[in-house]
């Protein structure tokens, strides 16, 4: 499993757009103790309004990586950013990007950093040794979030159920599936850039065996229903064997985005796929509510949905950004 060392300097570069720093923002929201400060290009437009720092600077206080915190289309690491990551690599700090451009490929970065001794973390590649699933039950506890489609709060959901556990005194762990996710917990395997084969045997790694009280939260990715990810899904989920699973979803969808000749179908029809998919390794799965991105809501409609739903599901709606996720920590704990 990849492990990265913290606590981290953010890095945005010259980017224009605050959307093309999620990644950054993330990091900041979400691990604010482990983040030490930011670091971009002269001028650049986008702030995160955090303390500014010099890779050196930066170390001095006892940060251990330089964080790419941009995601840009295309995901190309621009020729220009590199000298502003060989002086972090200078400055005795590891070099990690979530970028399809490997830090890797460019031999002036692989040079430095051999000889100074650190390391360069392309966080969608591979570090797992990979193994075939073997099937075997593990002890412990786990959630995974599941969704109707990509990019609608499966990572939040998870990292807010696990803050909200672990408030209640129950030992809960975010289990990191993706770039962003992984960065903020500092640890975890890409899901989607493990071979097929490989998927669920990766997903087992992930969540090994625990105490029969921790749960596992464990970031969902892609969706069952999207005609180009479905297969990271399945392999994550039939590899983590969850006990319980939330659904993510965003009302304002009514088919995969980007391919409006995927219609979504009816909620209780998705529920009722990802259990029958999630029987083959866990006959015990159950879901237990409704984790909704309701930014397209406004208060009363966003209230009527939600009133909607739990009548019609029988279980618990919440919005992690939108009144926290009470309800889904209570009904963990009565399993």
């Amino acid at each position: 499993m990849l492990v990265l060392r913290k606590p981290y300097l953010l890095y945005v570069g010259d980017a224009a757009l605050k959307t093309d720093c999620k990644t950054a923002f993330g990091l900041r929201d979400w691990c604010p103790q482990q983040v030490i400060g930011e670091w971009s290009r002269p001028n650049a437009p986008v702030t995160l309004g955090l303390t500014r720092l010099s890779p050196e600077q930066a170390a001095a206080r006892g940060a251990g990586s330089l964080i790419v915190g941009v995601a840009p289309i295309g995901g190309r690491l621009p020729d220009h950013w590199l000298p502003d990551l060989e002086a972090a690599l200078e400055a005795g700090l590891d070099v990690v990007s979530g970028l399809h451009s490997r830090l890797t490929s460019f031999p002036r970065l692989v040079s430095q950093a051999e000889r100074r001794g650190v390391k360069l973390h392309d966080v969608r590649s591979s570090y797992l040794h990979q193994t075939v699933a073997n099937g075997r039950k593990r002890s412990g506890k786990r959630l995974l979030t599941v969704g109707t489609d990509c990019a609608l709060g499966k990572k939040y959901t998870a990292l807010a159920l696990a803050r909200e556990l672990s408030t209640r005194g129950v030992r809960a762990t975010f289990r990191a599936t993706g770039q962003t996710g992984i960065m903020i917990a500092g640890s975890g395997i890409p899901m989607d850039a493990q071979v097929a084969d490989f998927l669920a045997g990766a997903a087992e790694a992930l969540s090994p065996d625990n105490d029969s009280a921790h749960w596992d939260l464990i970031e969902g990715q892609g969706s069952l229903f999207h005609p180009a990810y479905a297969a990271v899904t399945l392999g994550l989920l039939q590899g983590s064997q969850p006990d319980a699973i939330v659904l993510c979803h965003a009302p304002e969808r009514l088919h995969i985005d980007e391919y409006p000749d995927y219609p979504l179908p009816p909620l209780r029809e998705v529920i009722d796929t990802y259990l029958a998919a999630g029987r083959l390794t866990n006959r015990a799965i159950r879901c237990i509510g409704l984790s909704i991105n309701s930014c397209a809501l406004d208060d009363a409609a966003w209230h009527a949905y939600r009133t909607q739903q739990e009548r019609e599901l029988q279980m618990p709606v919440c919005d992690p950004m939108r009144g926290g996720v009470a309800p889904l920590a209570q009904a963990l704990q009565t399993l």
